[in-house]
Order: structure tokens, then C-alpha cells, then sequence
């Protein structure tokens, strides 16, 4: 048998090849929708790709399930909850899937992150016909934590009631399976469909049952409470992900050849005017060195799908600025979120847009001391942290105000117009973006603290806890 994990860092996302090498045919586990690697895997090991597994309608990504089944015929299953519009092959609890002739895998109902999730028992029969190798989790647990029951919540079924399920998903089903049993789950940290995933990407039932908080003996009451509690905001294009992971749409390659195509500065320009987002994927110190006025920066070193699902509006156009040569790879990574009304890209790059100064703005980052300089004297700055709740409850500047980034638009109206603004977040990245925002908005005065909170505790200035 062949289990082999591809992880994706900026969606902390994690999907699945299992195969039977002596045969030749394999399967796809919560399939990312760009597809390219499954299939050079598959050439590269002499596989062919029979069948494609959706652990669940996945909220945080779209999955690449149709693009195999339109590429190379693989059948698609989900669990018999599953309500879609597209062919499938629906998995009742303990139905089997054989893969090749050495490889089963087992479909376990494991509701509680969402109704229809399921989990994939898989046994290497050239090893044990009844001992499992592995267990393939999707959202159900993960290494370090377990999925959150509030996302897909509604009147008919609320946070606490798929907890209930979850309970007995986790202590009926997961840990019911021997403790050598491989754990392999479909996301790692800094997913937002947990709240403290650990930054290893595979563990054993045994591991789990001994360091998971959430496995350790309790009442199903209290984990009911414990997995309910503080749990992050979901970006808003969960729900619109959920839902298109349900639908028969259009691939991601038929969504690419409509969006990469070069536009000369005045196609921008006017694109701007009608209301599409101008969106500048490079670094962001590139960025508030030179960029094109009303343009977001969301740069493609952090979490870039995660925070452009979450500032921009999906209803609304999108021309990109890159650097030469990112333009597809910054298109690909918003279809993977179902952003697919990218228009083009300006062709050249911001030097497209060097002819003309008029249209170019810039953005201040400022060293820690100049920040606390200007923060004192008779026109104090306003210095705003973006950050997370989670990161002011461990320290923050003392005299800022708190603002966490996916609230911004909402709350512009706290932010006085008249005053200089600093902002800040742990490292740069996010400050980046939230300054862009607030100078597409007409803010005037606007900077950044070069290296965040990082660079300000390193030269050893005052902080709160």
C-alpha cells in the first residue's frame, strides 16, 4: 500500500493518495480543486486515479473533486448524508471501497463538524486483514485538537447538538480503533476549522488518546462546553464554500481561462472604476515602497487565500498586480477558495505605472522608536492593533486600540480621519493589509509598525499582559 500526504501551508491544508501499487489504482482524499500534483504523482508511481474521497463539504477551501472526476473519470463518494448535485457514490456507515486488490478502505460516519462527515478506516491487507493501517479523520480530529461544531450550526442543528455528536463520533468510533492506528487529518495549525490544531500533520490513535485535550476523560457535557467555547470567527466565504463544494460549477480550468489575461494600465484603471478590487499580491514592504493608489495588499508569503477571502467582496471583480511571472500562481490560489472572478492582471507589473506618480501612493513603516516617538508630544498618533483577540490577551502596546483585522471594514467609523494612525500586528503582514484598506477609505495619515509587536518588544519597549 501506498499512503502518501500532500500539505498545503497556506490553507494548513492536508489531502491524501492511497493506492495499491501492485495494481495500480488509487484514490484521491479531500483533493485540493488545483490538481496538477495527484497527477504527476500518479505518472510518476504508474497509478491510475479511480476514486476520489470527500471526508465532508469542506468550508475553508474548494475541493478539487470534480476537476478529477472531469479529468481523469475518478468516481466521487461522500457520506450518505451528503446532500449534492453531482454523481456520486453515497458511504453508509461500514461500507467498504476496495482499492486495487491489497487496499480497503472503510467508511466510518463521524458526524459532529458537520453532519455528513465521515472518516476513511484504512487497511493494508498485505499486512492484516482486520488491523487498521491508518485512519483518514477530514475535520473529525485532529493531531492536537478535535473540529469545531459551530460552522455549519443552523435552527435544525446548533453548535451544541453536532457537539453531542462529536462526543460520540470521537469515543464511539475514533477510539474504538487500535492505538497504533496512523492519524492522518485534513488540515494542521493555523486552520480555522479548530482552534489549537498542533503543527505535526499526522499522529496515532494512541498519541491522541494520551495528549489531545479533548480526548481526556470528561463528561460529555463538559466537552460540549470546552468545544464550543472561544472558538474563532469563521471568514465569511465558509459558508459560500460549503455550499459550493455542493454544486456542479465550472472547474478550476475553465475558471483560468478566463482569468489570466494581461491588462495595459488604462483596462486597470477603468476596471478600478467600475468597482473591481485592485489586488496586490507582492511583499508587503514592495508594496508600501510603490503602489497603485486603491489597490489591497494581501502578498503571497503569509496567509494569502485565508485574508483575501476575508477583505475582499466575492461578488466584486478582481485585477491583480504581481510580480511578473506570480500572476497565475496568485490567481490559482484565490480559485481555491472559489474566487473566481479575476479579470486579469496588469500586464508589466506597478512599472507599468512608473510613467505616471500621480497614481502612486506609499506607505510609512516606521522603526519601533520613531513609532514610539510619535506616539507622545502634543499631536499624538493613534496606533491600532490588528491582531487577534487571542494575540491581545498575551500582550499588547500600551494606549492602542484594538481592531482585529477581519472587523476593520466594520468598524471604521471608531477610527478618527483627523489624526495620524499607526498600525500594527504581530510581524508586518496583516498591518499591510489593513493599511491598504484604510487608504483605499480615504484615510490620509497612515503607517505601519515595521516588524510589529515582534520588532517592539525586541528594542525592549513598555507592553501590557
Amino acid at each position: 500500500m501506498l499512503l502518501q500526504q500532500f500539505y498545503l501551508k497556506c490553507l494548513a491544508h492536508a489531502s491524501y493518495v492511497i493506492a495499491d501499487e501492485a495494481s495500480g489504482v488509487a484514490a484521491v482524499v479531500d483533493p485540493q480543486r488545483d490538481i496538477d500534483q495527484y497527477l504527476a504523482f500518479a505518472e510518476e508511481h504508474h497509478l491510475r486515479i479511480a476514486h476520489v474521497f470527500l471526508t465532508h463539504l469542506h468550508a475553508d477551501f474548494i475541493a478539487g473533486h470534480l476537476e478529477l472526476r472531469d479529468r481523469v473519470g475518478a468516481r466521487i463518494y461522500l457520506g450518505r448524508k451528503a446532500e449534492v448535485e453531482y454523481a456520486h457514490v453515497p458511504l453508509a456507515d461500514g461500507q467498504v471501497v476496495e482499492i486495487g486488490n491489497s487496499v480497503r478502505v472503510q467508511a466510518r460516519e463521524t458526524p459532529g463538524h458537520t453532519p455528513e462527515s465521515i472518516s476513511l478506516v484504512v487497511f493494508d491487507r498485505t499486512k492484516s486483514e482486520t488491523v487498521p493501517q491508518a485512519v483518514l479523520t477530514g475535520d473529525t480530529l485532529f493531531i492536537g485538537d478535535v473540529g469545531r461544531p459551530d460552522l455549519m450550526a443552523a435552527p435544525g442543528a446548533s453548535a451544541a447538538d453536532l457537539a453531542v455528536q462529536l462526543y460520540a463520533s470521537l469515543h464511539d468510533v475514533l477510539l474504538a480503533l487500535p492505538d497504533s492506528t496512523l492519524v492522518y487529518p485534513a488540515h494542521g495549525a493555523g486552520s480555522l476549522c479548530g482552534r489549537a490544531l498542533s503543527q505535526e500533520t499526522s499522529s496515532t490513535i494512541g498519541e491522541q488518546r494520551r495528549s489531545n485535550y479533548a480526548l481526556q476523560p470528561m463528561t460529555r457535557e463538559r466537552f460540549v462546553t470546552v468545544v464550543t467555547a472561544d472558538q474563532p470567527d469563521a471568514p465569511p466565504y465558509f459558508a459560500y464554500d460549503a455550499a459550493m463544494n455542493a454544486k456542479e460549477r465550472s472547474t478550476l480550468d475553465e475558471a483560468l481561462e478566463r482569468e489570466l489575461a494581461p491588462l495595459t494600465l488604462d483596462a486597470v484603471l477603468s476596471a478600478r472604476e467600475q468597482g473591481a478590487h485592485i489586488l496586490d499580491t507582492r511583499d508587503p514592504v514592495e508594496f508600501a515602497a510603490a503602489h497603485l493608489k486603491g489597490s489591497i495588499n494581501v502578498g503571497l508569503g503569509g496567509q494569502y487565500a485565508t485574508w483575501a477571502g476575508t477583505v475582499l467582496d466575492r461578488d466584486r471583480s478582481v485585477v491583480l498586480i504581481a510580480e511578473p511571472g506570480a500572476e497565475r500562481e496568485s490567481a490559482v490560489r484565490l480559485g481555491r477558495i472559489g474566487f473566481d472572478r479575476v479579470i486579469g492582471f496588469l500586464d508589466g507589473g506597478l512599472s507599468a505605472a512608473e510613467p505616471h506618480p500621480e497614481l502612486i501612493a506609499t506607505t510609512e513603516r516606521l522603526s519601533p522608536q520613531v513609532t514610539a516617538a510619535r506616539l507622545g508630544g502634543s499631536s499624538p498618533a493613534l496606533l491600532i492593533d490588528v491582531r487577534a483577540d487571542s494575540e491581545r490577551e498575551v500582550n499588547g502596546i500600551p494606549g492602542s486600540l484594538h481592531i482585529p483585522l477581519n472587523h476593520l471594514r466594520e468598524r471604521l467609523g471608531e477610527i478618527p480621519r483627523d489624526r495620524p494612525l499607526v498600525l500594527h500586528c504581530a510581524g508586518g503582514y496583516r498591518s499591510s493589509i489593513a493599511a491598504s484598506l484604510l487608504q483605499r477609505e480615504g484615510f490620509e495619515h497612515v503607517a505601519e509598525l515595521a516588524g510589529g509587536i515582534t520588532a517592539w518588544e525586541a528594542n525592549q519597549l513598555p507592553t501590557t499582559g
